[in-house]
């Protein structure tokens, strides 16, 4: 791999990236999103005259996540359909025999693009989801006790679904695989909801299914841990019992046994992209 190469691609994807008009369809999108967090936690520091209370901070930890949930879905969606046009438009549309053709190595354009793509996307969830939490401070005074760690596993999850994107793009069409990434990254985030409903009836065959779902796509592992970071940590002690089998609520951190699971998946899967890219005509 030629270190000088990849960041010429990353710099070129980034640029590319940055004059598509899926970005502006972010950046409405967000503002759309800023408009409403500030109007929900305006009526609940209305409804509760501030965090005084364990129902106030319940009703904040459940809206502060579901807003980022909303934020995770629109990075989602715009990386997922960034990074089908950059590999596969350009092998359809033959842009890509002109770099190709000179001697620069596959692998090299597809981590290169992978750098770029993940650069944008980490930079945008990371910037959007900063500008709710100040939202948030400036409406009720709370800010997240791990917001860095959330607002980087938001960023995380991100990467893997772009690098997911990025593999479909090598073996199906653009607006394909930007549609079926973002559509298993739906079931992976219903599965995981089933999961938690299993864990409070005490099911564990189900239970096993969301287990699975986030091995096999870490989004929705990623997602709970951002969840449990930004949510205030004395939640569990005022209300336990509301807490079991909530969808916007995490009761455990991410472990570093599954965070390393996280960094291998993005490798394994850069490398079979890498495999099927340098195997595939151009």
């Amino acid at each position: 791999m030629t270190p000088r190469i990849v960041l010429t691609v990353a710099a070129l994807t980034l640029r590319e990236a940055s004059r598509r008009r899926v970005l502006r369809a972010l950046l409405g999108l967000t503002v759309v999103l800023l408009a409403i967090t500030a109007f929900g936690f305006s009526r609940i520091d209305a409804e509760f005259s501030g965090l005084t209370t364990g129902e106030a901070m319940l009703a904040s930890s459940v809206v502060l996540n579901l807003v980022m949930f909303g934020l995770s879905l629109i990075a989602a969606l715009g990386t997922a359909f960034l990074a089908g046009p950059t590999l596969a438009g350009e092998i359809e549309s033959g842009m890509a025999l002109s770099m190709l053709a000179r001697p620069v190595r596959r692998s090299d354009v597809l981590v290169g693009k992978w750098l770029g793509l993940a650069v944008f996307g980490s930079g945008f969830v990371t910037l959007a989801g900063l500008a709710h939490l100040l939202v948030v401070l400036a409406t009720v005074g709370y800010w997240p006790p791990n917001a860095a760690a959330g607002l980087a596993l938001l960023a995380a999850q991100t990467t893997v679904l772009l690098t997911l994107a990025l593999l479909l793009s090598t073996v199906i069409s653009p607006m394909a695989s930007g549609m079926v990434a973002v559509g298993i990254f739906g079931a992976t985030w219903v599965a995981g909801v089933v999961a938690t409903i299993a864990d409070m009836l005490q099911n564990d065959a189900l239970a096993r299914v969301g287990t699975v779902s986030r091995i096999l796509l870490p989004t929705d592992g990623l997602w709970r841990g951002a969840m449990n970071a930004f949510q205030d940590p004395g939640l569990f002690s005022r209300a336990a019992d509301a807490m079991v089998g909530h969808p916007f609520l995490s009761q455990a951190p991410l472990s570093p046994a599954y965070l390393t699971w996280v960094a291998l998946w993005m490798v394994l899967m850069l490398a079979l992209a890498a495999t099927i890219f340098r195997r595939r005509d151009v």
